[in-house]
């Protein structure tokens, strides 16, 4: 089946083509130039990954499945959540994020926190379906680590050491937010209509 990957980010289609591997045939916003990338209004992960692949399916006509991602710190009441990827601002990038997020655990015992990706599945026709995956850990004092993206700097995975940045992309994508969820996008795929 060919899928639409509903992401304009190259980092997350390159690790979604590893974790499907060559078993899909997988396209993604970046292929369709006359493609408008969708505003994030929704309320939550879920209502943000249906807004994508709602759009993105109707608008390419092909199966579309897009994932929303927020990193949940305990100790700051789940935040950043849903504003995971404009955290320190709409302009900011990933070392401002993380750097308000380490100024803002500065001196907190409890660094637990969790990652969680929500991935919603639309096809023409059909309510749009969603599940989720999530990666447990806790926030390091300081980024290490020149891999991944985003926040993996900081987010070491509950019974490792190292942060997902210290990981090769192969370990990442076995144990990830995102790499659990996809993990059951069978699961959606099986519930479509024929």
């Amino acid at each position: 089946m060919h899928l639409l990957f509903g992401s304009f980010n190259p980092h997350k289609a390159n690790e979604m083509r590893a974790i499907l591997g060559s078993d899909w045939q997988l396209s993604w916003c970046g292929e369709f130039p006359d493609l408008q990338e969708v505003e994030e209004t929704g309320a939550d992960l879920a209502a943000n990954a249906c807004l994508k692949a709602e759009a993105y399916a109707r608008a390419t006509d092909l199966p579309c499945f897009a994932d929303d991602t927020g990193l949940e710190v305990e100790a700051l009441g789940g935040a950043p959540g849903v504003h995971t990827a404009r955290y320190a601002g709409p302009q900011a990038d990933a070392t401002a994020n993380m750097a308000r997020l380490l100024t803002e655990l500065n001196g907190q015992a409890n660094r637990r926190a969790r990652f969680r990706t929500v991935v919603a599945l639309a096809v023409a026709g059909q309510p749009t379906r969603w599940i989720e995956g999530v990666l447990e850990g806790t926030i390091a004092h300081a980024p290490r680590g020149q891999g991944g993206f985003g926040y993996d700097p900081i987010f070491v995975p509950v019974d490792e050491s190292r942060t997902l940045a210290e990981l090769t992309p192969e370990e990442k994508n076995r144990i990830s937010h995102r790499a659990r969820a996809v993990a059951r996008l069978p699961e959606l795929l099986a519930q479509l209509k024929p």
